[in-house]
This record gives C-alpha cells, structure tokens and sequence, in this order.
C-alpha cells in the first residue's frame, strides 16, 4: 500500500488499511513514495497482492486527455508513479488487485479510461465524508464478483435482479469511461456514479471499489467479506510458469 508525504492523512488512514488487511489474516506492506523505482519494484516482489488506497490528491487529468476544471484538486506526482509502477506489477503477474477511491480511479486512468472530475453534490452527496457511516447504497450486479464476496451478508438487500448494500462515500470524483479490460458492476441507484469495477480476465481477481470498506469492517461484514477475499486469494497466489505467462 503507498502511503502519502502527509503526515496527518497517513496518519489517519494507513492504519485503517493495516487493520483491515491484518483482521483478515494478511501482512500490510506499506510503500514509501520517497522509495526510487527499483526499490519499489524490489519491494512489490516480496507482495502477493497490491492494495491501492485513498488520498486527498486527484488524478493528473492529463493522464486521460482533459483539461483540469476548477474543482479538481492538485496531482500527487509520486503517488502516481508509485501507483503505475504497482499497477503494472499486478498486471504482469497476475496478482490480485484490490483498488479503493483514489486507487480506484488511479486503476481506471491506467487502463486508459477516464474519469469525472467532479461529482454534482444532487442528488447524492459522494463527498459525505468520513463522519457519516452510511451515505448512500450502491446496486451491485449479481453476476459480479463483488456480489459473490457480500452476497451473504446481512447489510444486503436481494431484489429479483440485483444487491443493494449501503456504503460510506468520501470522493467527489468517479470513473468515467471503463478502462480496457475492466466492467462496472455497482453504481448508485440516485443519479448512477460507478462505485465498483472489476477486471474481466479470468483468475485475476481485479476489484476497484469507490467507497472506503476499511473505515467499517469493524461494524460491517461486508467490508470485513471483501478484505477476506482479498487476503485469501492473495495467499494462494503464485507467479505463473513461462508457459503460463507466455500463453
């Protein structure tokens, strides 16, 4: 996970993480953006997945050809770069990827999609912070692997067609165009944001979530779920043969 060179953000929100992944049986590896590239490379080697966090910067909108609007908040170069750099490993070797916020949208632009630079605060207000524990729901498409991960808990609605789970919501941003080779599978039922994507490749678990599952596993199974899934494909990942990554 890279953490930012603001101490109070990371002070409050690496931790978060840290617990989330340590409650469901992994080792948080923290990446330290005054790493150099090869030190991070050499870092994510001893990894067997990549978590890719929040942050209070905003994409580089230059990184999917637009023009930065008034509400879009400053680039973070080395996050950036250190986001790429993790992104291409998990890409490279298959390892499983679990992207939340920021990381979500670093996931899309990365894959060539873009995103929306600002989120209008009607009907819902994404921006709702991290005070208010439920700010919204998001419908989830059953056929999803995030459906698979939450269907079982009890903080989900099943209709005929879909799952409804509530969620916390901290961003003011939202995927725009999908990345290649990513789906939406959740969006707000309200005024339909992306709050989900995932890879289409199959056997790489690949899961960009817009809302912050870490800030609620301790009163919320479906976040607690999604960590779990995380950590255990995690554990029984293993680099992919020649033959494999040659086929």
């Amino acid at each position: 996970m890279p953490t930012l060179a603001q101490a109070d953000y990371n002070a409050r929100s690496w931790q978060l993480y840290a617990n989330a992944v340590i409650q469901a049986g992994g080792l948080p590896v923290e990446v330290p953006l005054t790493l150099t590239p090869a030190e991070v490379a050499k870092l994510a080697t001893s990894c067997q997945g990549i978590l890719l966090p929040g942050s209070p910067a905003d994409v580089n909108p230059a990184k999917y050809a637009e023009e930065r609007q008034p509400e879009t908040a400053a680039a973070d170069l080395a996050r950036e770069n250190v986001d790429e750099l993790l992104l291409q490993d998990a890409h490279n070797l298959h390892k499983p990827l679990l992207t939340i916020c920021y990381g979500t949208q670093s996931l899309n632009t990365w894959r060539t999609g873009t995103l929306v630079q600002h989120l209008l605060p009607l009907p819902v207000n994404h921006g709702a912070g991290r005070s208010v524990a439920v700010a919204h729901s998001v419908v989830i498409d059953p056929s999803s692997s995030l459906a698979a991960m939450v269907g079982s808990s009890s903080e989900v609605e099943h209709t005929a067609d879909t799952l409804r789970l509530p969620v916390n919501s901290s961003h003011h941003q939202a995927v725009g165009i999908v990345g290649d080779g990513l789906r939406v599978t959740a969006r707000c039922p309200q005024d339909g944001v992306v709050e989900a994507i995932e890879g289409i490749q199959p056997g790489h678990f690949v899961l960009g979530l817009q809302w912050h599952p870490e800030r609620s596993v301790d009163s919320s199974e479906a976040s607690r779920l999604i960590f779990q899934r995380f950590v255990q494909t995690a554990a029984n990942w293993h680099p992919r043969s020649v033959t494999e990554s040659l086929g």
